[in-house]
């Protein structure tokens, strides 16, 4: 059932994937005899077109915009044809379709007899199907191209007709300059007026059946996405390697959400309020920054659960010995109140163990457990109940979760664990619904026999469902109680650079929020709290549609950075989490809105 449950979101996820991709564009290397390294940095790139300017001047065709910038030496041969006759022999790069753009700036006929009689060297050029040489710039009248062999088309600038029908199969496209339709600079976007006369243009070219190109345009990411999306068929750019990291990535960072998390309106009956805090519940989304949480809100209609929590405040992150923290650090730091080394749990920076919320809280009379999408021994929910100087020493992490203070467990691997549950104290359970019915002391449920799968994998409503019935078993304890709750894939697509996932674990993630948050209202005596340890990919999200829950993402790394994250909360006290403070301030602020001290 959990299959079915879900196939509908994916299936719909699949079906806008496709309708949302453009057909491909090719990118066209401008200018490029400009480049540090002509032709090479292009053809590396995987330029389906390369525009070489060139003049002719002594018996030579020299690569340059004009006469004065001549170089000698710098010859379309040079630069251009023996590269690429060099590249082709040698099956360098894909061998994929690619336009040589010969743009003339010198009087035309001349230049073009010239070009003419030194292709003629280079019949592994001229014969390969996979090879045009389009000419541009000063051409010949238009009724004359039929008298050029078939290997030089041209490069049309008019969207008149030429009236000839053998001259419009000598046309490869059509090129017209972009100032004339529109003063965009690429920033922003086009105006609604603008963007409907550069499609009619658009459409026009595409009217002869002809691939069409803007020269003059603004070269920037937000430009190249709006002309691959009107459909212009080579982009004009400067920038060949930026260019082409952008466009052959976009379809991978563009995705249209299925996964939906309805949005609860709390009562804030008690938030706030100074009015004593029985239970805390912290709800820890690793990696989980600002822009992953926006790109959640935005993918989900405008709006999370999360982000109707009015008490708000954002952490620094920093480890002890790192400007940029692990989950380890800073997974300790929320456990314990203490800044340690990367890699370390529960100990700090001398290795010598910390006393952790858990176990203070269990010497005060509380319950505790932790759940998380993770194994249950990864870094940030072993912060909770471990004391190891490496977050890789998982034997030791075992043996110390043997003896933690407690009394639910829920994560997954499952063929790590299961043989050793009961050993550890922990009464296994087969599903997530009978962890709310069971009256043993301490339980363990695992939400998958190897690593977790995510939400876009079939994972279903898991990491909701045991936060809500945790959250009923910690409560039928009769005592005050401290629940961790990891959504532990955030973190884990930032470091993939995986939209989808991103976008996907964050609406996840936010309905076990939900079960929380609804807990809160009704107990009327207990704390929520929601943050991160820290943020993923230097994650950002330049462009998106809430019509079809579309988001583009980006990034900056593949790693954690140093950027501080969102802290929100909910419930009696929540007030007193409001502000910019270090995420080892947490600790004690938990234990003061309790009435507790750390000594």
């Amino acid at each position: 059932m959990m299959f079915k449950k879900h196939l509908v979101p994916l299936l719909i996820f699949c079906i806008a994937l496709q309708l949302g991709r453009a057909q491909a564009p090719k990118i066209h290397s401008h200018n490029d005899y400009l480049q540090n390294v002509p032709f090479w940095s292009a053809y590396a790139n995987g330029m389906g077109s390369i525009e070489v300017d060139v003049f002719f001047k002594n018996d030579t065709l020299y690569a340059t915009h004009g006469e004065s910038e001549i170089r000698q030496g710098r010859t379309i041969e040079n630069l251009y044809l023996r590269p690429l006759q060099k590249a082709l022999a040698l099956q360098l790069g894909e061998q994929r379709e690619l336009q040589l753009l010969v743009d003339i700036k010198s009087e035309p006929y001349s230049s073009l007899k010239k070009l003419m009689s030194i292709l003629e060297n280079y019949p592994d050029i001229t014969g390969n199907e996979r090879i045009s040489i389009v000419i541009s710039g000063n051409r010949p009248r238009a009724d004359e191209y039929v008298n050029y062999p078939a290997h030089i088309h041209f490069d049309h600038q008019d969207l008149r007709d030429i009236g000839h029908r053998g001259a419009w199969g000598k046309v490869a496209m059509i090129s017209l300059n972009f100032r004339k339709y529109s003063p965009w600079n690429g920033m922003g976007r086009l105006t609604a007026a603008d963007r409907e006369r550069v499609k009619a243009v658009i459409d026009s070219a595409h009217a002869h059946n002809k691939p069409f190109r803007f020269w003059g345009t603004p070269d920037s990411k937000s430009a190249w996405k709006a002309f691959r999306d009107l459909g212009v068929d080579f982009i004009n750019t400067d920038l060949p390697y930026a260019s082409a990291a952008y466009l052959n990535t976009l379809d991978d960072r563009i995705y249209f959400n299925g996964v939906r998390s309805e949005v609860y309106a709390p009562s804030f009956a008690t938030d706030q309020k100074d009015v004593p805090v029985r239970n805390v519940v912290l709800l820890i989304g690793d990696g989980n920054g600002l822009t992953q949480i926006s790109s959640s809100l935005l993918a989900n209609g405008g709006a999370l659960t999360l982000t109707q929590l009015r008490s708000i405040g954002f952490l620094k992150t920093q480890s002890a010995d790192d400007f940029t923290t692990d989950s380890a650090a800073a997974g300790t730091a929320l456990a314990t109140g203490s800044k340690t080394n990367n890699r370390a749990i529960g100990v700090d920076t001398l290795g010598r163990p910390l006393t952790n919320i858990t176990e203070l809280l269990h010497e005060r009379g509380f319950v505790s457990g932790c759940i998380t999408t993770d194994d249950i021994t990864g870094a940030t929910p072993s912060a909770f109940y471990a004391h190891r100087k490496d977050r890789s020493d998982e034997s030791g992490i075992l043996s110390d979760l043997s003896k933690s203070k407690l009394s639910l467990l829920v994560g997954g691997n499952s063929e790590t664990f299961q043989k050793k549950t009961t050993e550890m104290g922990f009464r296994p359970l087969e599903s997530t619904g009978a962890i709310a019915r069971s009256k043993e002391k301490r339980v363990g449920h695992f939400i998958s026999k190897g690593t977790s799968p995510s939400i876009l994998e079939g994972r279903g409503n898991v990491l909701a469902e045991a936060t809500k019935h945790g959250l009923a078993f910690l409560s039928s304890k009769n005592a005050p109680f401290f629940l961790m709750v990891e959504g532990g894939k955030i973190d884990s697509y930032g470091h993939h650079n995986n939209v989808p996932g991103i976008v996907s674990e964050g609406i996840d993630f936010d309905r076990a929020i939900t079960e929380a948050v609804k807990f809160a209202d009704s107990s009327k005596n207990t704390l929520v709290i929601v943050t991160a340890d820290h943020e993923t990919s230097g994650f950002s999200i330049p462009q998106g549609n809430l019509e079809n829950y579309m988001i583009e993402g980006d990034f900056t790394t593949h790693d954690h950075t140093g950027a501080l994250v969102p802290l929100f909360a909910y419930g009696p006290k929540s007030g007193e989490f409001q502000g910019v403070y270090g995420n080892d301030e947490v600790f004690g602020k938990i234990l003061k809105v309790l009435g507790q001290t750390a000594d």
